[in-house]
């Protein structure tokens, strides 16, 4: 038998030395950082060999495996599944490859962030974990941030954890694997929707810093710089404001780009120094307030002074009332006009219906009197046809009694050529039989 074998072997000629040295002649080269397809060989407990083509079966570890945390690699591969693969490693000193699909995904879900960014989208995102910086979220499985900064929530940030939040993108850099996000300036932008600079709002305090207070205006928040809340000087707004104070505020500035919104109380106050002096005639004459300065905003956008504008505003309520003038007198001579027509209609009624009375009695004195005459020509018409039924009867009566007499003539005429024709046809036959007999006679 091991003679047999040795033969085998000496007939091939083909040793594994041979062998090898004819796959490494047509092996093909991968280079870490190809894309790869290959097929699931064998699964491991803590990763899989993968045939990629090469002479020794790559390995992907259970790390690899996905952007998102795995238990068991039968979470994502299975056995003679056939995928891409990312070649993360060069050989090992076993001529082994190290491959993953964490990798794949990962530059796929940078791709699709950047492209989120570019659109300005807003994502939705599950806070997984907070820091004294912020929160952590998950978009596209890459791991964002959210800055203190860009909170936008009544709650404190721990109690945040598995809230689900709208954000927006305020960074993405790839190389420094840096993704920040804002829940702010989601809420701000969705938010402004409704919002216009010079417009009062109500709020309430939910937060002072030295330079200025955070008011809650309907679940975004809006700064209310240390200058704006009075003309007159302030040292602190905590000597002016408390947290949880109610306030009427106008927008001043909206910045969507930074999720940001800028109130005053200033331009609110009828004199300088309300705020601080008698806030509650600030709150009672904002809207009026508002108006003049919209009409300031105008005015500087029109290249006018306030003055100008103004004066135009009063011409063109003039114009307005005057217009309104036009419209009364307008509206009082349609009346007068429709009051005209009416009297006007009502008499012409009046006329049509007398106008018809008076036909209506013409043309029933008509009918009686063609009634009238049709009856005594109807009553002449029978009259001349009951004459003429007489004499026509009479004339009948006549002819047939002349008729009679000369059908009586003729017949007795005709009797009386008959009895003529019958006697002489009777003395011709006679005379005939008389010369008979007497021939016989005289033979």
């Amino acid at each position: 038998m091991v003679n047999q074998q040795a033969n085998s072997t000496k007939d091939i000629g083909f040793t594994h030395e041979d062998f090898a040295a004819l796959l490494d002649k047509y092996d093909y080269h991968f280079s870490p950082g190809d894309i790869v397809a290959g097929t699931v060989f064998s699964m491991e407990p803590r990763g899989a060999l993968i045939d990629i083509g090469a002479k020794t079966a790559a390995y992907i570890p259970i790390q690899e495996m996905s952007i998102n945390r795995v238990d068991n690699p039968t979470e994502v591969l299975q056995a003679d599944e056939t995928r891409e693969f990312f070649i993360l490693t060069d050989e090992n000193e076993d001529g082994q490859l190290t491959l993953s699909i964490r990798r794949i995904e990962y530059m796929r879900a940078w791709e699709r962030v950047r492209q989120l960014q570019q659109e300005d989208a807003t994502v939705r995102s599950n806070v997984f974990a907070t820091n004294r910086g912020g929160a952590l979220v998950r978009i596209e499985g890459l791991r964002g941030f959210i800055p203190g900064s860009h909170i936008s929530a009544r709650e404190a940030k721990e109690d945040l954890v598995g809230e689900d939040l709208p954000l927006k993108f305020l960074e993405v850099d790839e190389e420094r694997n840096r993704l920040v996000l804002s829940h702010r300036r989601a809420l701000v932008e969705r938010k402004m929707n409704g919002l216009e600079v010079g417009q009062v709002v109500r709020g309430s305090v939910r937060g002072i810093k030295p330079y200025g207070a955070f008011i809650d205006i309907g679940g975004v928040s809006g700064l209310l710089h240390i200058s704006e809340i009075s003309h007159d000087h302030i040292d602190t707004p905590h000597s002016v404001f408390g947290v949880n104070d109610e306030l009427k505020v106008m927008i001043i500035d909206l910045d969507a780009e930074r999720g940001r919104i800028s109130l005053s109380t200033k331009q609110l106050e009828p004199e300088p120094g309300d705020m601080l002096k008698n806030r509650e005639i600030v709150f009672e004459k904002a809207e009026e307030m508002a108006e003049k300065y919209r009409q300031k905003l105008l005015a500087e956008a029109e290249g006018i002074s306030l003055e100008e504008l103004q004066a135009a505003e009063a011409a063109n309520e003039a114009v307005e009332e005057a217009t309104e003038a036009a419209s009364d007198v307008v509206e009082e001579a349609t009346e007068a006009a429709s009051e005209v027509v009416e009297e006007a209609t009502e008499t012409a009624s009046e006329a049509a219906e007398e106008a018809t009375e008076a036909a209506s009695d013409v043309v029933e004195e008509a009918t009686e009197t063609v009634s009238e005459v049709a009856e005594e020509a109807t009553e002449t018409v029978s009259e001349v046809a009951e004459e003429a039924t007489e004499t026509a009867s009479n004339v009948v009566e006549e002819a047939a009694e002349a008729a009679g007499e000369v059908v009586e003539n003729v017949t007795e005429a005709a009797s009386d050529a008959v009895k003529g024709v019958v006697d002489t046809v009777t003395e011709t036959v006679e005379g005939v039989v008389e010369a008979v007999t007497g021939k016989e006679s005289n033979k």
